[in-house]
């Protein structure tokens, strides 16, 4: 419990630092990330799996944008690349547990991407990233899908 209210005030204080840049900001997910102490949980375990299943490449089919997820911590935090089909820099990525799911957000910090972020749900049995891509420079934000590379 303390580490969840840990994890959100640390959140919460990266959130309201990145306000102060006179960028919008983008709330982090809220939901349970894996044990970052030494001793092996239950939770730390499951969340450590599921994971490991997010890494690798991934397309989206409507326009050939790559997310690559070279690798996860215990902790949820992602080595990420985001590719259109040149590098975007990514200024933040996390995977999560949330209401039983396994969860990634991103956040891109580029020219034509400020601020742009990607919500994303794994779909395990389909081997596919669904969620939200939210267009900041436009304000809108679009229903994707990300299918994994083979």
């Amino acid at each position: 419990m303390k580490q969840k209210i840990l994890l959100t005030a640390l959140l919460t204080g990266l959130t309201l630092g990145l306000s102060s840049c006179d960028k919008p900001a983008t709330p982090a997910p809220s939901g349970e990330t894996a044990s970052t102490t030494n001793a092996p949980t239950a939770t730390s375990a499951k969340a450590g799996a599921e994971f490991e299943k997010l890494k690798g490449k991934w397309e989206r089919p409507d326009g050939g944008y790559i997310l690559e997820i070279r690798a996860v911590d215990a902790g949820g935090k992602l080595d990420a690349g985001y590719f259109n089909p040149s590098p975007i820099h990514v200024a933040r990525a996390l995977a999560y547990r949330e209401a039983g799911e396994t969860k990634v957000f991103v956040e891109l910090q580029d020219v034509n991407y400020p601020g742009c972020t990607y919500k994303l749900a794994l779909d395990a049995k389909n081997d596919q990233l669904v969620g939200q891509y939210f267009q900041a420079s436009q304000q809108q934000t679009y229903d994707i899908t990300f299918a994994r590379l083979k």
